[in-house]
């Protein structure tokens, strides 16, 4: 198979650049897109199919490796216009029927649901095909292989096209040039050892390039997977560490901000580029996915040494 043309579009999420991507693959048979980033940016990414003399009735396959509103907000409109959305199985109901989705994400955004996400649209259900681990999508004449990849969430899949992969948050966030790494970790299915598992499954395919949402092509491999399997662990421990010390959620929340801003000090990152790692890695959506996570392994650890 001939490489395909793969370009980041980049979707200028909140103004701005290099924090959300969508991927225009071109292959012989046609265009994909993967991602679609959320209906807040669709209007940018309309622009970037036309400056690439495309439009959107072009798209006729849209693969989403999640259904988090950064990564598959517009999945709905590009259904609507009779493309085939490749999902997780877990994913589908709710673009199906997104209304559990935004329940959840109106909790925690609030006010700015519209301004953050703008219009979430239900996707017609025959204009889903769901996936699991080992499934295969034919698209534009290319042979994309769903790796199921759970730990960021359960339905997070991460996509082989021969030797390079679109992963999603499996490999974090980082922007181009940039040293630095964030690891989202939002409620409520973080989960460190799934996402280990999910690091060595991926790593051990031996890829040459990684395709991040959050922003742009890793050349770097082997390199990124070993920074993002040290610093899942510390992520984890550090809001253990917090908990163990008696410090309440907010209390927590301003620890682990001011440990990601050492790291950020640490990684000589200017302080104009730091607002776009808080908005991809905020610390109150940090802290909530983990210590819901060290939660939920309470009750076992309590049941074990009794």
């Amino acid at each position: 198979m001939a490489n395909p043309e793969i370009v980041a579009l980049d979707l200028h999420f909140l103004g701005a650049a290099h924090a959300v991507a969508s991927y225009l693959v071109r292959g012989p048979a046609g265009p994909v897109l993967v991602e679609t980033g959320p209906g807040s940016t669709l209007a940018t990414l309309w622009a970037g199919l036309a400056a690439h003399g495309l439009t959107p009735s072009d798209i006729r396959d849209v693969l989403v490796t999640h259904i988090h509103l950064d990564h598959a907000g517009a999945a709905g409109w590009w259904a609507r216009q009779g493309a085939t959305v490749h999902v997780h199985h877990l994913g589908a109901p709710h673009l199906a029927d997104p209304s559990r989705l935004l329940a959840s994400a109106q909790r925690i955004y609030g006010d700015q649901m519209d301004y953050l996400w703008g219009e979430v649209l239900s996707a017609p259900a025959e204009q889903l095909h769901t996936l699991g681990d080992g499934d295969v999508v034919e698209a534009g004449g290319l042979r994309f292989v769903a790796h199921d990849s759970p730990g960021h969430a359960r339905h997070h899949l991460a996509y082989q096209l021969g030797g390079i992969a679109f992963t999603g948050d499996l490999a974090g966030v980082r922007r181009p040039e940039s040293p630095h790494i964030r690891l989202p970790t939002p409620p409520p299915e973080f989960d460190l050892e799934a996402w280990l598992a999910s690091l060595a499954r991926i790593r051990a395919l031996g890829l040459s390039r990684l395709y991040l949402t959050h922003f742009g092509p890793v050349s770097d491999v082997d390199h990124h997977w070993g920074r993002v399997a040290d610093l899942l662990p510390r992520y984890a421990e550090q809001v253990r560490a917090a908990l163990a010390a008696g410090l309440e959620r907010d209390a927590i929340v301003d620890d682990i901000s001011a440990w990601e801003a050492a790291r950020l000090d640490a990684d000589g990152i200017p302080a104009e580029d730091r607002p776009v790692y808080d908005n991809l890695g905020p610390g109150g959506m940090t802290v909530d996915g983990i210590l819901r996570y060290w939660q939920k392994r309470a009750p076992r650890a309590s049941s074990a040494a009794s």
